[in-house]
């Protein structure tokens, strides 16, 4: 009997052992992984890809997932209030874009909504990318992107309302000359072509945040159906919208971090330089050493102070986009997108296949110079 009590308690002992490690089990679980900070760059990069691909369901999810932190950023600021710490370099904040790149966010997902028959959604996404291209706040500058608005004004023809506006907008920032708003026209042939703009930091400190426009050979494309030949012009400069606002070029300074960066140095140097003229001619004093320990903690200061500009950037994007409505019979139509040079010689070529529906919606195509 009483070897059954001892066993009984040991096992009682070991089961109640077991309950106390179990419930507190969850007190040692591991900490959530913080945000990836380069999270919205990759997706971005990844959508270009995917597109190229012809892949659209992975380049929705990834523009999707991108836009919707875009859309939260102001919601959590933490990675953006240590940017904006002295002592946090830029690339320490979650990566959103400059205004060109989010704006190429958006532009991706209307083309992709229009592509799913949401014309409506397109819109929006073209409206959103004009609104992130303006100067809201202080009204210092417009968007000016033709491509947006004459999408803008072509979405409202085909939804049944009036896109005059939009198109007028759009034809005042280009010589070019437009494609009607013709709701029967049934078939958009988006294009891009050429490499699109990169960063570089400048300056004594690396403050000055530069964009590099990229290097094109190829200045358009046309597409060749049948006996058809149909230019498809590029509306807008990806380089030019980059390294302007409003048509204004635009260079960014950390002004705040460089002038505290650069005050404090010259101090540090000062107080330094003073405490060695002190020992030199007046010996070790209580002035000496508050001029050595004010001077290294100026210096110090000044070095921890990080002034280098965020050169992140979506190196994935083309030089140029447009987009060409035209109107197709009903059926598949083998094409050829011919993206030439400025002697109008083809540079490469993408064979496309275009299947036209009877019926709405609008058939989409996407067509790169790039495979990838």
């Amino acid at each position: 009997m009483s070897q059954l009590r001892s066993s009984f308690r040991f096992k009682f002992a070991g089961a109640l052992a077991l309950a106390v490690v179990t419930t507190a089990a969850p007190a040692f679980a591991a900490k959530p992984k913080k945000p990836d900070k380069d999270f919205v760059l990759k997706e971005y990069q990844a959508a270009t890809v995917a597109l190229r691909r012809g892949d659209f369901a992975a380049a929705k999810t990834s523009l999707d997932a991108a836009i919707t932190a875009i859309g939260g950023i102001q919601v959590d600021e933490t990675g953006a209030k240590k940017a904006r710490s002295l002592w946090s370099d830029e690339s320490a904040k979650l990566f959103i874009g400059e205004p060109y790149e989010r704006v190429m966010a958006f532009y991706y997902r209307g083309i992709l909504y229009w592509m799913d028959g949401e014309a409506d959604n397109a819109r929006a996404c073209f409206r959103s990318a004009q609104f992130i291209d303006a100067d809201v706040e202080n009204k210092a500058y417009a968007s000016d992107y033709v491509t947006l608005d004459y999408l803008d004004g072509l979405a409202s023809a085909k939804l049944g309302g009036d896109g005059k506006d939009a198109f007028d907008r759009a034809a005042k920032l280009t010589t070019a000359s437009l494609p009607a708003l013709d709701p029967t026209l049934n078939t958009l042939v988006f294009v891009e072509f050429g490499q699109g703009p990169a960063k570089v930091a400048e300056g004594k400190n690396k403050e000055l945040l530069k964009v590099v426009p990229g290097t094109n050979l190829i200045v358009g494309a046309v597409l060749k159906i049948g006996e058809q030949t149909i230019p498809l012009t590029a509306m807008d400069d990806v380089n030019f919208q980059a390294t302007t606002r409003g048509g204004r070029v635009m260079d960014h300074v950390l002004g705040n971090k460089v002038v505290f960066k650069e005050g404090t140095g010259t101090v540090g140097d000062v107080a330094l330089a003073g405490a060695v003229t002190s020992l030199r001619f007046g010996g070790a004093s209580d002035l000496t050493t508050g001029l050595a320990v004010g001077g290294a903690l100026f210096k110090g200061a000044s070095l921890l102070t990080k002034t280098k500009a965020d050169i992140r950037t979506w190196d994935t994007l083309p030089g140029r986009v447009g987009v060409a409505p035209i109107k197709l019979a009903p059926g598949e139509h083998a094409a050829v997108v011919d993206f030439i040079d400025e002697t109008g010689k083809p540079v490469t070529s993408r064979p496309v296949l275009i299947k036209v529906a009877g019926e709405q919606p609008d058939t989409v195509v996407f067509v790169s110079d790039r495979a990838s």
